[in-house]
């Protein structure tokens, strides 16, 4: 039985280990976005929301480029490509990020923690897709090239 269930966290280790990174980025951007709240009551969310995303974005890289997709990019343009598509994809969920939370929070005058974490969630799954299938995807063999 163990053997079985460490075949199959092996098989979804990318997975798993994003689920834990995942919830410690969420983690980062979650505190951070209500201590700034705390700090500045009263105010709009979004530069609350934006220095959060930016600790949590940088987070991120650092742990997925790591740990979970084990990034061989080297070199200056392979790792641009990375950075820059790892910063597209995340400027693209921080835009989601900030329409959910204003529309629902400032707007609509939901509770900010309560919609902070749902958008997380959110985030979150749209964050691996594009870490999985478009950030950290392994570069195409060459015709001939081995494994």
């Amino acid at each position: 039985m163990r053997e079985k269930v460490w075949a199959l966290c092996q098989r979804h280790r990318d997975i798993l280990l994003y689920l834990v990174f995942g919830v410690l980025t969420t983690a980062v951007n979650y505190i951070t976005f209500m201590a700034l709240l705390a700090l500045w009551p009263g105010s709009s969310t979004v530069a609350p929301n934006l220095i959060a995303w930016f600790a949590s974005v940088l987070f991120a890289y650092g742990t997925n480029r790591t740990w979970v997709f084990c990034s061989q990019a080297r070199g200056a343009a392979a790792l641009g490509r990375e950075v820059l598509s790892f910063l597209g994809a995340r400027l693209f969920s921080l835009a989601l990020d900030l329409v959910i939370v204003y529309l629902f929070v400032d707007v609509l005058g939901f509770h900010p923690g309560v919609i902070k974490l749902a958008s997380n969630v959110l985030v979150v799954i749209l964050n691996y897709l594009f870490s999985k299938f478009w950030i950290f995807r392994s570069a195409p063999k060459n015709v001939g090239e081995e494994s």
